[in-house]
């Protein structure tokens, strides 16, 4: 993997406030110096024990050429309020505006496009990647592998599955070759496309095919239809603003005649500062969309759907942070 350089970086301190006070001056604040991407990341840890997936990974893009360091805690307090008042959807609209305003179909422009050549990096196998891009890519895996714990030691021969927002497969594939009837789609023909070409290069390479073959196919989340015993759907929830979530929940939850897995990052005071913070230093092959969500609201849409939370795991790593729900049908 190739060494990550350092970046410029602006530093952010806390105020002096006795001094300042009695001088009757104004804080001084350090010219810009370089930082490397530990700094970033080590802004985040004085926030919380792990920084969250959607905002330490949005702070700390080096596709860019940009970092940020922050001089702890309360430095982020301090400019809190700058960072909520100023915008943060400049970049949401332009996107959106190229769609005539569609927001699902800008989310589907970037997956097929700059967004398919990155996260396809990140969910492969290539060393081509920075430490943020190979943390997310381990931090994804640990909460894939967790899922596929939850199904150990069943019988999942015959058993449908609906794997929503499957990306290029890292779930769909090992459930398929468990035994499953997988239908995995993705808004992106070009991630699905990546899926269905891994799992023939799986077969191709020994493994036993399942007696039925898994379906990929390029639809968004509200097109998927049908019933199935399972629905997964995995880190997609971020790219859902908070008044299509509940939505979003009722349309799983409809797909599943028993249980619902789903993840999302969580969303607390510190992880929506740090998230802003990386909103102001967007990189060009970064989704510009990133929503944290509260795991309550999360719960009662899930409760109102029919649903109630059996099992939650949270995965922590660097720069990725999910909570993990497993739901069963009331």
């Amino acid at each position: 993997m190739p060494a990550v350089t350092s970046c410029t970086a602006r530093a952010v301190v806390a105020p002096r406030a006795s001094a300042d006070k009695a001088n009757k001056k104004p804080a001084a604040v350090p010219s810009a110096k370089p930082a490397s991407l530990a700094a970033a990341s080590f802004a985040a840890a004085s926030l919380a024990p792990s920084a969250a997936f959607a905002a330490t990974e949005a702070i700390s893009q080096t596709a860019s050429g940009v970092g940020l360091a922050v001089g702890g805690a309360a430095a982020v307090a301090g400019v809190a309020g700058l960072l909520v008042v100023t915008d943060p959807n400049r970049r949401r609209e332009s996107m959106m505006s190229e769609t005539g305003g569609d927001e699902a179909e800008s989310v589907r422009n970037y997956f097929n496009t700059v967004g398919a050549d990155r996260w396809k990096k990140i969910y492969g196998e290539t060393d081509e990647v920075n430490k943020v891009q190979l943390d997310i890519r381990q931090g994804h895996q640990k909460t894939v592998d967790k899922v596929i714990g939850w199904m150990a030691g069943k019988d999942m021969n015959g058993v449908t599955v609906c794997d929503a927002g499957c990306g290029t497969g890292s779930l769909a594939i090992p459930l398929a070759l468990s035994g499953a009837a997988v239908s995995a789609s993705d808004i992106s023909s070009a991630m699905v496309g990546e899926a269905e070409v891994r799992f023939n290069n799986e077969i191709a390479a020994g493994k036993k095919a399942p007696s039925v073959a898994p379906k990929f196919e390029a639809l968004g989340l509200e097109e998927c239809s049908g019933k199935y015993d399972v629905v997964t759907c995995i880190d997609v929830m971020i790219h859902y603003p908070t008044d299509r979530v509940n939505g979003m929940i009722n349309h799983l939850a409809s797909l599943s005649e028993d249980k619902l897995i789903v993840s999302f990052a969580p969303k607390t005071l510190a992880y929506s500062i740090l998230k802003r913070v990386g909103e102001l230093f967007p990189g060009p092959s970064k989704a510009t969309r990133a929503y944290l969500h509260a795991e309550e609201d999360v719960e009662s849409a899930l409760k109102a759907a029919g649903f109630k939370v059996t099992r939650r795991e949270m995965t922590a790593t660097q720069f990725y942070f999910s909570r993990l729900l497993e739901c069963e049908r009331v």
